[in-house]
């Protein structure tokens, strides 16, 4: 177990580490930030002076070097268009209203996609199950800035009923966390319903049956327990997926989170907080594969490295 423990944890670091390349590499692509910092009327010397004060003139791989060693005591650099302010700092300060986005989101989808899955497999070609695999087919199908805008169209703007933007209060979540989950919901509920389908096949299932316990008994206690591997194996995937589809959701509902701060940081080529943001949402995601696999772990213990 502690030789699985330590190959999953320096895989995290390596894949931690190659992103931090791709991102930094990603990053410039973009074109120069001063372009969009300096006036029309700058000169070459205004230019030439900010290079150096803000380390733009030195070579890529010693832009790097100095960018990986702050990032490794958590100075990821001031943001450029944010001038006095570091770029940690900010994403930090939006940091919240992202996991408040994604909290509720990934309730959205535990709560509708579990039962749905469950009815699915129990009443299989049935009327549950064709609607389940209606629900999938259209969670899994619809683009989440579509739906936002639809949703916006229709509960914000035709019936009045929730705000379209902002983070005001509780009703400011609805919107943007049924879009943001809607995805996970289809993906949650198949998950679910081949789990369940596979267990209630199987021996002990039909011993509990025979048994005489009864069918909501055998389906809701012994059933999902026991198809709850899968979809947990699925949950780092999850995590970061709500993580890295905030950002179109944050854009569509102007939602004040790091998904927002990104997307001013890419048009205005502020290089530091776009590193920050990616090196941060990587982490998070790298962290959350890591800690299931060692769940996944402990609840099966054929799992070994050879």
């Amino acid at each position: 177990m502690q030789r699985f423990i330590a190959i999953r944890f320096l895989q995290s670091l390596l894949a931690l580490w190659v992103m931090s390349i791709i991102v930094f590499g990603l990053a410039r692509l973009s074109g120069n930030p001063l372009e969009v910092m300096l006036p029309i009327e700058a000169t070459k010397e205004d230019y030439a002076r900010l290079e150096k004060y803000w380390g733009l003139d030195r070579p890529l791989h010693e832009q790097y070097f100095v960018f990986i060693k702050k990032a490794l005591h958590g100075d990821f650099g001031d943001s450029l268009k944010y001038q006095g302010r570091s770029a940690m700092e900010l994403v930090t300060e939006r940091l919240p209203a992202t996991l408040e986005l994604a909290g509720f989101a990934l309730l959205v989808s535990i709560v509708v996609a579990l039962p749905i899955g469950v009815l699915a497999a129990a009443a299989k070609d049935g009327k549950w199950d064709t609607g389940a695999k209606i629900v999938a087919l259209l969670g899994q199908s619809l683009p989440s800035f579509w739906l936002g805008i639809m949703l916006m169209w229709i509960f914000a703007v035709m019936l009045d009923w929730l705000p379209s933007s902002g983070r005001s209060g509780w009703k400011n979540l609805i919107l943007p966390g049924i879009t943001l989950g809607w995805f996970q919901v289809a993906v949650i509920m198949r998950l679910v319903r081949s789990s369940m389908l596979e267990v209630m096949d199987s021996e002990f299932v039909k011993l509990a049956r025979v048994k005489g316990i009864s069918e909501s008994k055998v389906i809701w206690k012994h059933c999902l327990r026991n198809a709850g591997i899968a979809p947990l194996t699925y949950f780092a995937i999850i995590a970061g997926g709500l993580l890295t589809g905030s950002v179109v959701t944050e854009t569509v509902f102007t939602w004040p989170g790091v998904g927002l701060l990104v997307v001013d940081a890419v048009r205005s080529r502020d290089f530091q907080v776009v590193q920050a943001v990616v090196i941060l949402f990587a982490g998070i995601f790298i962290l959350c594969n890591l800690l299931v696999d060692i769940m996944y772990a402990y609840l099966d213990p054929r799992i070994r490295y050879q």
